[in-house]
């Protein structure tokens, strides 16, 4: 007695619905990238020699000053004034106290960084930072 064995289809991977899922994937990235977006201003850092330890927290506040003295808070563009309400309001804000992080260019003259310590000490605030860009020697 012969018995007849069923021969098995070829495998085909569907491609008909390949672009839909592409698109939906491109979606989902480009929502996920504006989740974590933050404003800079364009700068060139100072630059150090020697090792600094560095401080991870979430709610640093971030004061730029560019080569022209302008201030920026949280990349928006601020005067003095505003710079001091506006930074009341984010201590206000903050559940813990947060560390200020003065981002200037490198060309900057220090009368412009000087005004913004300035104020912070008029505040009364004391945890303050100058970023600079470390450079590796290699």
């Amino acid at each position: 007695m012969y018995i007849k064995r069923n021969r098995r289809k070829a495998f085909v991977v569907p491609t008909s619905s390949m672009s839909d899922v592409a698109f939906l994937l491109l979606i989902f990235i480009m929502l996920v990238s504006l989740i974590n977006y933050r404003r800079e201003v364009n700068i060139e850092y100072a630059q150090v020699t020697e090792q600094i330890a560095p401080h991870d927290a979430e709610e640093n506040i971030e004061i730029w000053v560019d080569k022209d003295g302008m201030v920026y808070l949280a990349g928006e563009k601020s005067d003095l004034e505003s710079l001091q309400r506006d930074f009341i309001a984010a201590l206000n804000t903050a559940s813990s106290t947060p560390r200020v992080h003065i981002i200037a260019d490198k060309n900057t003259h220090f009368e412009h960084i000087n005004r913004v310590l300035s104020l912070l000490q008029a505040l009364n605030y004391n945890y303050v930072s100058l970023v600079v860009k470390e450079t590796r020697s290699f």
